[in-house]
């Protein structure tokens, strides 16, 4: 048994006494200097601790405790070989330097001289999550240009503490974070505040996507259904000159791709307000030069109004839009009607009731958001409650309200001399509720006949804000990443701007980045251990008989991922050393926190080589079933071993790692995956490596989470899962810089 204790040792100048670590295992005997120093008085020797009369004695006793720990885990789990005194010396001084570097390193990112002589492009990151999309822009730089982090922003705690403990600590960046959810009123108000007036050149994110998903059960008015529209908000107010939308391959297919164009839609519908007069002055000419479509040409002219305002202004707007069809209405009622019957007729109590709806249908829209946040929190769905919620839901969405309206007047079979009057009334409830992109159908359609068509193509050229052709499904294996993970992406480019219309792969199908590239050098953990310094790996010892085999799938790389047998790094060497481009050399080493406390005290951070390196405690039975699943190569095949010996499990699906391919989409839950040479589930550090996370990206907070907590918290898996690959991220950055002017 090691024996570990802590000493005074000769006090300096100002009478403070350093404390000095000290083992003794038979013939070994190591003291090294712990970095930290104490008055005499505040010294508690026979429990070994700083006394509470030192205001600092908190973060000291959690580092000497945590010194004691890996010194005794070293003990009881390295070979023989690693248990010298100079090996051991070693290990704790790495341990004290660290964090004595951390503590001295200065918090401010001072650009080395040739960045203050390049342009910064500025990006901002929302749904930020843990960063793939940050991560993946800060390792990019393309001629003269590198891009400037502005701010991140997600809903969740435990993403600003990654973002924080990240951005503004390690790399000492004045990069800010937004935790609110983009739906609620004052968040755009919020944003501004924090953007400080600054011009936002690039803006990236991937709007949460379960209910869009191929890989679960889909929920209907899932309350992340509509954020697209938020996410489209921010780009209309901030007029990026490009914006990266990511999202799950479902969304292509979601609704027929109905799903796809209304966002196509939107995108389109983003318009210029700066030329936006010229398609003003364009209808009101229309309607000056035609004797018909008077009413519907002035629906249009107040339709586009909306796009002008916001807030109160956009309200009023919209209710007096109503309105106008309202007295419309008024005059035709008597001509269809006898007055009992208009006041009496459901038929044209709904008409009426449908028009006080839509002159309500921003206090709708609240009551809808704050239904559907109630039907996700008590997970109304497959029940006898989800259709009764659906339905109400439904009811009073625009579209229905309108629907009902039509419905009404059908019914009410009114003489065939008033049809052209009522289908107007319908024509301009629709028109109400048209996207931009709907109302230019429209109105291409009346300037035919008006033969101005080629004018108002010439008219939308210029008001149109962004250009894009349609997204494309990015494969994050083409990309460097040991992982054949499948992403959509939406490039909308600014008219100014060059159109993308996809990011090219950096490396070749027979090219594409091992599994076992990513994770050999880290297969040196037990089960329910943690580890926080790397370990030599013995390929020979290891994989006897096929140590050549498993060596050849070690390639020298480029950062993304290319073969460079010459002047290239290993995949593992890449993820050690970082991706970071060399303006944040002065990084500070890697650390962990629990929470936003810890975070603000720097000396309670755990500062060490490698974090986030733990494994599940497994029980024999667990070990034992994924044995088999191992050694049959997966999960399916299995299943008729694990019955025989009474090991059969109720889990849906087991994913064996195939050591000389990519591995499946890293998902939220660890024991999904079973390593590819032991029976184990994956670490937050493994999971990280097949996202292509750097080592020194430390994911903080709890490490994982379980049943209802899932819909709140956001642990280290769960960070992992959700992110955004950020060698996928690096290339579509690369790819904005090759073309943005």
């Amino acid at each position: 048994m090691v024996n570990v204790k802590f000493y005074l040792d000769k006090a300096d100048k100002s009478k403070h006494f350093p404390i000095h670590l000290v083992l003794r295992q038979k013939d070994v005997q190591v003291k090294v200097a712990t970095g930290e120093k104490v008055l005499r008085k505040d010294w508690d020797a026979k429990n070994q601790l700083v006394k509470e009369t030192e205001y600092t004695h908190k973060s000291i006793n959690k580092f000497l405790l945590f010194l004691k720990q890996e010194v005794e885990k070293h003990f009881a789990s390295a070979p023989h070989s690693q248990l010298t005194d100079v090996k051991i010396k070693e290990k704790i001084l790495s341990l004290v330097n660290s964090r004595k570097q951390n503590t001295d390193v200065s918090m401010v990112c001072e650009d080395a001289p040739e960045y203050g002589r390049m342009q910064k492009v500025s990006f901002l990151d929302l749904f930020a999550g843990a960063g793939g999309f940050s991560e993946g822009f800060l390792q990019a730089e393309y001629g003269n240009k590198f891009y400037d982090f502005r701010l991140g922003s997600d809903i969740n705690e435990n993403c600003e503490l990654t973002h924080l403990a990240r951005y503004n600590y390690q790399l000492g960046m004045d990069a800010d974070f937004l935790r609110q959810d983009i739906t609620e009123p004052d968040f755009i108000d919020n944003l501004l505040k924090k953007v400080k007036g600054q011009t936002i050149d690039v803006v990236c994110g991937g709007p949460p996507c379960q209910s869009f998903s191929l890989a679960g059960k889909r929920k209907k008015f899932d309350k992340k259904d509509d954020l697209f529209a938020h996410y489209l908000n921010v780009i209309k107010l901030l007029r990026p000159k490009y914006f990266v939308m990511e999202n799950v391959k479902g969304i292509l297919t979601k609704e027929g791709g109905k799903i796809k164009e209304m966002i196509l839609q939107e995108i389109r519908s983003i318009i210029d307000l700066k030329e936006f007069y010229q398609l003003i002055h364009f209808v009101a000419n229309l309607k000056k030069s035609s004797s018909e479509n008077q009413f519907i040409l002035d629906c249009y002219l107040q339709r586009l109004n909306f796009e002008k305002a916001v807030d109160k202004e956009l309200d009023a707007i919209r209710e007096s839009y109503i309105q106008n069809i309202e007295n419309k209405f008024r005059v035709l009622a008597p001509k269809i009607a006898d007055y009992k019957t208009s006041k009496t007729d459901m038929n044209f109590a709904t008409i009426r009731h449908g028009f006080n709806m839509l002159k309500r249908a921003k206090e709708l829209a609240y009551i809808r958001k704050k239904v559907i946040q109630e039907k996700n929190h008590n997970d109304l769905d497959n029940d006898f409650f989800a259709p009764k919620f659906d339905d109400f839901l439904v009811s009073i969405e625009p579209n229905n309200i309108i629907e009902e309206v039509h419905n009404a007047f059908q019914k009410l079979n009114p003489a065939s001399t008033f049809k052209n009057e009522i289908a107007d009334i319908i024509l301009a409830l629709e028109i109400y509720n048209y996207s931009f992109d709907e109302c230019v159908q429209g109105l291409t359609e009346i300037s035919k006949r008006q033969k101005s068509e080629e004018k108002l193509n010439a008219i939308l050229a210029q008001i149109r804000l962004y250009n894009i052709e349609q997204p494309f499904v990015a494969l994050a294996s083409d990309y460097g990443v040991p992982q054949n993970r499948e992403r959509v992406l939406f490039i909308g480019c600014r008219k100014d701007q060059k159109l993308i219309k996809t990011v090219p792969a950096t490396v070749s199908p027979n090219e594409k980045v091992t599994v076992f590239e990513a994770l050999y050098d880290l297969d040196f953990i037990g089960n329910d251990d943690e580890k926080y310094n790397y370990e030599n790996i013995d390929l020979k010892a290891k994989y006897n008989g096929t140590t050549e085999q498993m060596k050849a799938l070690i390639k020298k790389r480029s950062c993304d991922g290319k073969p460079n047998a010459k002047n290239g790094l290993t995949y593992a060497e890449w993820s050690r050393q970082g991706r970071l481009i060399g303006r944040f050399s002065n990084a500070k080493n890697p650390f962990y926190v629990r929470n936003s406390e810890e975070l603000e005290n720097i000396l309670t951070h755990v500062v060490a080589p490698l974090q986030n390196h733990k494994t599940s405690k497994q029980n024999d039975d667990v070990v034992k079933r994924l044995d088999v699943i191992l050694n049959a190569g997966n999960y399916n095949d299995a299943k008729e071993e694990l019955k025989r010996i009474g090991l059969t499990s109720d889990k849906r699906n087991y994913n064996v790692l195939k050591a000389d391919g990519q591995s499946s989409t890293i998902m939220t839950i660890p024991d999904d995956y079973v390593h590819y040479a032991s029976p184990r589930a994956l670490t937050v550090r493994e999971m990280a490596r097949l996202q292509s996370f750097d080592d020194s990206f430390v994911f903080q907070g709890k490490r994982s989470t379980g049943g209802n907590k899932r819909k709140f918290e956001v642990p280290q898996f769960t960070l992992v899962g959700n992110a955004v690959p950020p060698l996928m991220a690096r290339a579509v950055a690369l790819e904005i810089l090759k073309n943005i002017d």
